[in-house]
């Protein structure tokens, strides 16, 4: 695929703008699962309250909390929270939030920054762990033993209805700190995450305790980070949208580009290319090898870029919920990529012959189009439905093995996506249990378990059909890189422009390229303007072959050919063939209207001239039949019109050139004796200054040309006029007597 790197080159800004919107659609994907953590940690467990830090807190309560913490901690927390009371300015303001503060003064949080929460986070947890405990052991004295904490303070001896915290707070400073870091020691074993996780529930007491509604902060939390969910989706969703058309308008951008290439290439094929390549191949690698090479690029863009992202995303964050789990994934992911590997291994020996047959399919498909008079003519219906069901069934073959592969692929891959839950769900819920991890971290660890497994699944999917792409790519490369063995000069001459026409070979060979001998041997003749040159002989003497040296669709292998005195190789195809009228033994007319396929030699030709061509080839008779005129619809490949028909609308469209040499390759064949000596004649007084060359098998056609060139096995046996040749050539004479009497000689 590398080797059609260059058409995707103008779409580089395309593919950059997909990268990056796949980017930010990664990421927004790959929030989701945290997002929905936060909500069944913080919103479903929690009660909306997601940190240990609280909004509020009320004086006497604070004055607990800073019992169980050490001198620099007590003055960091202090000043991240405003004392407010009944002579505060923002008073009236907070009033209506917090209705305790009518009774008592309260902290306020100020606008901290996550860092700094972060940091207070386990600080405030742990005191707040504490004071919430002591309240425990005030209603169940039996758990007052728990609070020794090694401070030589048990709260089971105090009197009845002592203040504990009143007690606490006289302790020596040095006590203090001794209970303090046995408060750290015994509540360090839990971590932060647990420990902020049990002081929410306090957190949450004392925002009753301000008065606050607690059920609607539950609701703003959970409505808070499900709007943000429902945000990064559409954002997602746009992502989507946008790299979707991105991807199609490169892709099919690059496909047009790619067919405009090939088609290009194509019209510059000599015959020698041609040969090389059928024409149903050239047909699918235009068409279906195309399509291949738009729907994977279009499939890359989307998948190749997205896939690593989710998956490198996936694995990261899926650690950093539980990393203890990791093994898990990777299990997972060796699993799948086995499977891949198979798959693989098995698809592309297969991939790289279904282009083949679907060429062979083509080819006999097209055969049989082409040929269905001949088919039918012979009763070969069936041989031939066979030939086709034959291609047909081999293509079927192979891909009904490697849709099977596919069938295959999508139920281990369930199956292994449900063992992966259940794996999940059974490690997930030890560790929920043992207070390693929360519920909502499993789920999400769960989720980017699944991202990261979709992930691999996408690139699996795309190692599947880049090999067929690549199968696509290679061989459109071979055409796109076929260089035309006919090619024009570097510094090209121009004929002059008084230009005559005088054709003269000079000593000409040639052979078919990779053929082993040559067709036609040292031929020299020239044909003059204002003259008709015949070429007369048996079947595969060389005739057609000559003639199409002149328009260069072949190049001589040895000797030269001149127009004018210039190599016919020393000036441009372009300039060499603007002089020429060529009619080919196989005459090819176009789907569209007579005056169309007449205007395909010169589009500015104006009607008149259109209908003295018409006249002078001899068609006027049956296009004033039709009653469409000239305006009359011609089928593909002219199937609607007779031979003879087609012949003389050929010969019309070379007239209306108007050229100063004009090639006829056999192109009387299909017309009777009476049209054919009528459009003779119509050609000598009409082209009278026109070098003349035709191909013919008639005698008839040429008897009175200024020059018969007979040939056999590729050898000039016979020059010049009828009369000469009766005398002096054996080959001319026998096929002249087959055709003609003596006397229709004379």
């Amino acid at each position: 695929m590398l080797r059609l790197f260059n058409y995707l080159k103008p779409y580089f800004p395309m593919f950059f703008l997909a990268i990056v919107l796949l980017f930010v659609q990664a990421n927004a994907d790959l929030a989701l699962p945290d997002y929905l953590s936060k909500i069944v940690n913080y919103g479903i467990q929690q009660g909306g309250v997601s940190t240990a830090v609280p909004m509020a807190i009320r004086q006497s309560e604070m004055n607990r909390v800073v019992i169980f913490l050490s001198a620099e901690n007590k003055t960091t927390v202090l000043n991240a929270y405003t004392l407010v009371d009944n002579r505060s300015a923002d008073y009236d303001r907070y009033i209506k939030d917090y209705p305790t503060l009518a009774k008592e003064p309260i902290y306020v949080l100020k606008n901290i920054d996550a860092a700094e929460t972060d940091r207070l986070n386990p600080v405030m947890g742990r005191a707040i762990l504490a004071v919430a405990t002591i309240k425990q052991v005030i209603t169940d004295p039996s758990k007052a033993a728990t609070m020794d904490a090694g401070a030589g303070f048990d709260l089971s001896k105090l009197p009845p209805g002592t203040d504990p915290f009143a007690m606490l707070a006289r302790l020596p400073a040095p006590q203090i700190t001794q209970m303090t870091d046995a408060i750290d020691k015994k509540f360090g074993a839990l971590g932060d995450t647990m420990i902020i996780q049990a002081a929410v529930g306090a957190v949450k007491s004392e925002y009753s305790a301000l008065g606050m509604d607690t059920a609607k902060l539950q609701n703003d939390y959970i409505l808070s980070i499900g709007g943000w969910m429902l945000a990064l989706t559409l954002l997602s969703v746009a992502c989507t949208i946008a790299v979707g058309l991105l991807a199609a308008r490169a892709a099919a951008g690059s496909a047009r580009d790619i067919r405009r290439a090939i088609f290009g290439r194509v019209e510059r094929f000599s015959n020698s290319e041609f040969d090389k390549f059928s024409t149903a191949s050239l047909i699918t690698r235009s068409t279906n090898d195309v399509t291949q090479l738009q729907m994977v690029t279009m499939m890359v863009v989307r998948m190749v870029f997205y896939a690593p992202i989710i998956g490198v995303g996936g694995i990261i964050r899926a650690i950093g919920k539980d990393s203890s789990m990791w093994w898990i994934i990777a299990v997972a992911v060796l699993v799948l990529v086995g499977i891949i590997a198979t798959v693989f291994s098995l698809a592309l020996p297969k991939f790289q012959i279904t282009q083949k047959l679907v060429d062979r399919l083509n080819l006999v498909a097209r055969e049989n189009l082409s040929g269905m008079m001949v088919i039918r003519a012979f009763n070969m219906q069936e041989f031939e439905e066979n030939r086709f069901d034959k291609a047909n069934l081999d293509l079927t073959a192979v891909s009904l093995y490697i849709n099977r592969l596919m069938v295959v692929m999508m139920p281990l891959m369930m199956l292994i996506m449900n063992i992966l839950s259940v794996v999940i769900i059974w490690v997930g819920s030890h560790q929920v249990a043992q207070a390693n991890m929360q519920v909502g971290d499993m789920m999400a660890f769960m989720q980017y378990t699944f991202q990261i497994f979709f992930s691999f699944m996408m690139l699996s999917f795309m190692f599947l059909i880049i090999p067929r792409a690549a199968v696509s790519a290679d061989r459109i490369a071979d055409v796109l890189e076929t260089q035309p063995m006919i090619r024009d000069p570097q510094t090209p001459k121009s004929f002059s422009a008084a230009f005559k026409g005088t054709i003269e070979f000079r000593n000409v060979s040639f052979r078919y390229p990779h053929a082993e001998e040559d067709v036609l041997h040292n031929i020299s003749f020239t044909a003059q303007p204002g003259q008709t040159t015949a070429f007369i002989g048996a079947t595969g003497a060389g005739k057609s072959t000559v003639v199409n040296l002149i328009p260069r669709f072949y190049d001589v292998t040895e000797g030269s050919i001149f127009i004018d005195g210039v190599d016919i190789r020393e000036v441009t195809q372009h300039d060499l063939r603007d002089k020429i009228g060529y009619v080919p033994q196989k005459c090819v007319l176009f789907s569209g209207t007579i005056e169309s396929n007449l205007q395909y030699a010169d589009k500015n030709a104006n009607s008149e001239r259109l209908k003295k061509s018409a006249e002078i080839a001899q068609a006027s008779e049956f296009i004033n039949s039709k009653p469409e005129g000239m305006a009359a619809e011609i089928s593909q490949g002219g199937a609607n019109v007779s031979g003879g028909q087609k012949q003389r609308l050929s010969i019309a469209r070379a007239l209306v050139k108007k050229p100063p040499i004009f090639i006829f390759d056999d192109s009387f064949s299909a017309l009777d004796f009476k049209t054919d000596s009528s459009l003779r004649q119509a050609l000598k007084a009409n082209t009278g200054d026109s070098t003349l060359l035709i191909v013919t098998q008639r005698v008839s056609t040429i008897k009175n040309a200024e020059q018969i060139i007979v040939l056999d096995d590729g050898q000039v046996v016979g020059k010049g006029s009828h009369h000469e040749l009766m005398q002096s050539c054996e080959t001319y004479r026998e096929i002249a007597l087959s055709q003609l009497s003596k006397e229709e000689l004379e």
